[in-house]
């Protein structure tokens, strides 16, 4: 707990159990330095440390019992991995003289280490109570070089309440990697010479804040902006040189990509599904991650590197060389124009529902966008104006994050609002948080739109397999006296009602369940237009 005080953290997210209890008993002593936030099951440990080191950078720390306990806690670890953000896993372990031999010990997984190896960046069994501290502050060395990704530290039982003169050590800041200067001057020189250069950023653009320099640049060069959904909000949305996400089988990718001779891909793995880069058109990467630069695409230019840093770097350099064109606002004004005008004709309920809660929400308002269809339309149609105020489950998908999530996010953040974007299967994964909610005071607003379905595996029966159904219907609770039961507000409110309802659940300053009955319709992924 000291190590934690000292690196910087303030808040933990556990569920007790005999293994850790030795960790709570310092917790209590720490408790006017720390906040516990207690969970009603392990998985929202780490959903709720993944909010809270999305929305700010900083880590996010989950404190479970081995075994099960841990294991529950896996899908939230590999949604941060697979989103990049910086959690630690502190698990117990069984006794340390017991490890590896099989006695069946309570909570005793075999080689626990090995299944969380492969959604952490770097893991680790305490073998000493004295390497308490420096393992602590490794797993802080691990979040802040390179790429962040989870981290899981495991202490035995007896380890743990062990005794030993311990050094506390300092927290320490490192050097930002900045890119080979002959690469980043030749990146530089293709870009100025580019008729149509196009930039796509990630989520490691976010997570590097390299919004200033990003926007710079693409002022610089006159290149329309896409994003990744992780990469939302890197420059405002509504600014005339973004034109939108990319994403699926949806996007502006496919006008932008084709007309484009050089490509610039920022803090992205940088992976079209359905679109084939021509031999002629140049690429550009710049990726924080060695293992990221050429894996989807051979580049021209890779750059390994800060997204800031080399972002600043390549305007310092444009900057000398001059303007190196006009402005291209009609051709970008038409690129977004074109999008969102196939938004509508593809999704036309879901984008008026977006667009109201769009107006119901304060600039600084943060969204949690859940695995459901307006979720997942979300990626496009919802405006996002500043980093880290859209938070998605990257590649993971991971069904039923959304609500805990969004509990870590009002953690880091009581007094703005939070709004989590749940369908009626995903948020009965984590129902019992609405406890966790009401005794923390965090007042997120969880809109539950309801189809009484698995609705993306229904459409898939429904045009993949012939009307074949089975498993994908519902049958769901009361949601508004589900809520009331748990001392939260239930509201219920029809599509068109949504943006007065929401503007009344946020007033509340309490937790609250609003849900929305919708038909089940088309998602991105499943794209079958006319449908």
């Amino acid at each position: 707990m000291e190590q934690l005080v000292s690196e910087g953290v303030d808040t933990v997210f556990a569920l007790p159990g005999v293994q850790i209890m030795g960790i709570f008993d310092a917790l209590y002593d720490a408790r006017d330095r720390i906040r516990l936030i207690q969970t009603r099951h392990e998985q929202a440990t780490t959903y709720m440390a993944y909010g809270y080191a999305r929305a700010t950078g900083r880590p996010g720390v989950a404190l479970v019992v081995p075994g099960p306990g841990a294991l529950n806690a896996a899908a939230g670890l590999g949604t941060a991995y697979a989103a990049s953000a910086p959690v630690l896993l502190i698990s117990g372990q069984i006794p340390s003289g017991a490890m590896g031999k099989g006695q069946g010990q309570l909570h005793e997984v075999d080689d626990q280490l090995d299944s969380f190896r492969p959604i952490t960046k770097w893991n680790h069994r305490v073998a000493g109570t004295e390497e308490i501290p420096g393992v602590v502050h490794q797993a802080f060395h691990q979040f802040k070089t390179g790429r962040p990704r989870p981290v899981e530290l495991e202490i035995p039982i007896d380890l743990v309440a062990g005794q030993c003169n311990a050094k506390i050590l300092d927290p320490e800041d490192y050097p930002k990697l900045k890119g080979d200067e002959s690469d980043l001057e030749a990146a530089a020189r293709l870009l100025a010479a580019a008729h149509n250069p196009v930039i796509l950023a990630g989520g490691g653009a976010v997570i590097a804040e390299a919004s200033k320099t990003l926007l710079e640049l693409a002022t610089l060069i006159q290149a329309p902006v896409m994003t990744t959904p992780e990469g939302k909000g890197i420059i405002p949305e509504e600014h005339e040189l973004a034109v939108g996400v990319n994403y699926a089988m949806v996007g502006p990718a496919r006008e932008v990509i084709p007309r484009s001779d050089v490509i610039l891909a920022v803090g992205t793995r940088f992976l079209f599904r359905s679109l084939q880069i021509r031999e002629d058109q140049k690429i550009i990467q710049i990726d924080v991650d060695p293992q990221v630069l050429g894996k989807n695409y051979p580049v021209e230019i890779a750059i390994e590197s800060d997204a800031r840093e080399a972002t600043a770097r390549l305007v310092h350099l444009l900057r000398d060389k001059g303007s190196p064109r006009s402005g291209r606002d009609q051709a970008i004004k038409g690129y977004k124009q074109a999008f969102r005008e196939k938004l509508r004709q593809l999704a036309p309920e879901q984008v008026k529902i977006i667009a109201a809660l769009r107006e119901g929400l304060a600039e600084e308002a943060i969204l949690v966008s859940g695995i459901t269809n307006i979720g997942s339309w979300s990626h496009f149609a919802y405006p996002v104006r500043r980093p880290r105020t859209y938070i998605t489950s990257s590649y993971f998908g991971t069904l039923g994050y959304a609500f805990p999530t969004a509990l870590g996010v009002q953690a880091a953040f009581p007094e703005r609002p939070v709004v989590a974007v749940c369908g009626d299967g995903g948020f009965l994964y984590g129902v019992q948080e609405l406890a966790t909610a009401v005794k923390h005071g965090l007042n997120v607003v969880a809109l539950v739109f309801n189809n009484d379905s698995y609705g993306a595996s229904e459409w898939h029966q429904t045009h993949d397999h012939g009307g074949r159904y089975l498993g994908t219907d519902l049958l769901n609770p009361d949601f508004v006296r589900l809520a009331e039961s748990f001392g939260a507000i239930g509201l219920r409110a029809k599509p068109e009602e949504l943006e007065s309802s929401l503007q009344e659940a946020l007033a509340a300053k309490k937790p609250v369940v609003l849900e929305i009955a919708l038909p089940n319709w088309m998602p991105p992924f499943h794209l079958v237009e006319g449908k």
